[in-house]
């Protein structure tokens, strides 16, 4: 059995490669993120016209059938996708370089809120371009974004990317705190890891 496999099958200690398939096909789940952006759009005008979810995801079947509940599913998909990957691997990158040959070495939150951050900063410069194309109204998500980069330029894709970084890095390193330290509680009660 070669090495890369028989660090996946040790218990308890995830690797990059896990986080990334894991995160990965947890975001086919973001079907309804992508209709969220419709009902986004849709309450930002004038006159909206859903009265709520269930009201529109009605009207959208019954005006553009069922495909239209589908529409920006690959943008949110690529968006969602890639930020999740992105956090979990420089996150376990980070803590199985902190930890090195001891993979039961303790984490301070300190530590982990740092390595969080710098997590969520690595989604932001990865996914941000992805997030433009989610928030645009073009024919595909291609379209969207050769439309972009033609009328626009490149740096239109990394608009608010500062504003953004702020909040993601501390939402981020928050997240993981809490996390270690609900999975050390637990594990006084019965083991998780």
């Amino acid at each position: 059995m070669d090495s890369s496999r028989a660090s996946l099958e040790k218990p308890g200690i995830p690797t990059e490669h896990t986080f990334v398939f894991r995160t990965a096909a947890a975001s086919v789940s973001e079907l309804i993120g992508s209709m969220e952006v419709k009902f986004i759009h849709d309450q930002t005008s004038a006159s909206p016209k859903y009265r709520g979810f269930f009201h529109g995801v009605r009207e959208i079947v019954r005006e553009q059938g069922l495909k239209g509940t589908y529409q920006g599913l690959t943008a949110t998909v690529l968006k969602q996708g890639s930020n999740q990957a992105i956090r979990f691997f420089v996150m376990t990158s980070l803590r199985n370089w902190y930890r090195g040959d001891n993979p039961n070495k303790p984490m301070n939150p300190l530590i982990t809120g740092v390595f969080g951050a710098i997590a969520g900063a690595a989604s932001v410069f990865g996914n941000t371009p992805l997030d433009g194309l989610e928030a645009h109204k073009y024919r595909n998500t291609l379209d969207c974004g050769l439309q972009i980069l033609r009328n626009e330029g490149l740096k239109a894709f990394y608009k608010g990317t500062v504003p953004r970084l702020g909040r993601v890095c501390l939402d981020v390193a928050i997240v993981f705190i809490i996390y270690d330290e609900v999975v050390k509680l637990l594990n006084k009660v019965w083991r998780t890891d």
